[in-house]
Order: structure tokens, then sequence, then C-alpha cells
């Protein structure tokens, strides 16, 4: 995502860090807001968006539960009513937004997300984009390993079935980003731009532009 610097203009380069879990509607949504802040920026600013590890549920079944009976048994009386808000907000950003199929344990698709990064933070950037469009909008489950090798695919990422068949590989960088990047927050998204500047939640387009500016402004890039 980060641009070649011109030789007559330098652009000041943005660094975003977004702590985020898979399963998270405003991460995703958060995401959306988030590029059409950068293709709106662009000419200004370089970009390098980094993509670190959160879970909110670390006991999460690995063989996956059904999404409405989570749902159902998370929010209780108040799940059609959250149910219909996340509809209402997928539609902004042009999505249905799915409550079919499973939900369930998301370390592999941090692992994934880890091994990504090696390979470029535009990569990683995209392979979020994957991640997301198949679970919220395609009723796909984020712990399912060929729906995480298709979406690495997708994204122009090599030897993702080799990395996740090993369930050690990448572990350890998981748990030192968590330990890094999750600690001192208590939800998803968190946004930190250029090391100081902090957002959380899905923010709409023009709050991370105003944000760019700011950070710009401060010489903290």
């Amino acid at each position: 995502m980060a641009q070649s610097v011109g030789n007559t203009s330098a652009k000041k380069l943005i660094r975003i860090d977004v702590s985020s879990d898979t399963v998270c509607p405003w991460c995703f949504v958060g995401k959306k807001n988030l590029d059409k802040a950068i293709d709106s920026s662009k000419d200004q600013f370089d970009f390098e968006v980094r993509w670190h590890p959160y879970m909110l549920n670390p006991s999460a079944p690995k063989e996956g539960v059904l999404k409405r009976d989570f749902y159902r048994e998370k929010f209780g009386a108040r799940v059609q009513q959250i149910e219909g808000r996340m509809e209402e907000v997928f539609r902004g950003i042009g999505y249905k937004y799915d409550t079919s199929g499973l939900t369930g344990n998301t370390l592999d698709s941090h692992r994934l997300l880890t091994f990504a990064g090696h390979q470029g933070f535009d990569k990683q950037h995209a392979l979020a984009e994957e991640l997301g469009l198949g679970y919220f909008t395609q009723g796909r489950y984020i712990g399912d390993r060929d729906f995480l090798v298709e979406a690495a695919s997708k994204a122009g990422i090599e030897g993702a079935a080799e990395f996740l068949e090993n369930p050690d590989n990448g572990l350890n960088e998981v748990y030192e980003e968590l330990q890094k990047y999750s600690t001192q927050i208590s939800g998803v998204p968190f946004y930190v731009i250029n090391g100081k500047h902090k957002l959380s939640g899905g923010q709409p387009p023009e709050v991370f532009m105003k944000t760019f500016q700011v950070a710009a402004k401060d010489g903290s890039s």
C-alpha cells in the first residue's frame, strides 16, 4: 500500500496500525471507510497499513458454531435489533450482511495475516479484505482451511496452504503481536496513526482524513 515517493515532491508517510478481529463486523466496516479515506488522500500522502491481531473470544471452538445460535446466546432479546442495525450499516457500504454459516476461533486467520505481512503490507491489507468479504457477506467460515487458502490466493499470497498445515507456524508471532498491540485496548477496531493518534470503532472516512492531516502537520511521520 505504500507508494513510491516522487523525486520532486516527497509525500509524507502515514502509517496506520490496525488492531482487529476477523469476526468483528465493525472492523470490516472500519476497513471499508479507511480505504475510502486513503483513496481520497493518496494524492497528498503515502500510506502503510499494518494489521495486528485481536481475539474477541480466544476460547471460541475451532470446529465452529452456527452464527445465528451464537448471536442468540450472546445478545439474547436484543439479537434482532443488533442484526438489523448491522444489516443497515452494511447496506451503507454496499454489501448484504450475511448471518448464515459458522463462526468460531480466529487464530488461524490471524496466523495467516501475520504470514501475509512478510510478503508485503499491501498483500496483508488485501487479505483482510478477502477474509471480511467471505465471512461477512458470503457465509464463509473464518476457521475453514480451504476458505483461508482461497482468500490468500486472491490476495496474491504464496505458500498459504503449506504455512497453515503446521499449527505452530506463526503462533509465537501472533502472541507477540497480541501482547504488543492488544493488551492496552478493550475493543476493536482500534487504529494508531503515525504511532500517536488513536481512533476506535467504525469511523467514517472524514474522521480518518482529518486525522491524516493532523498527523502530517505534527511531524510525527
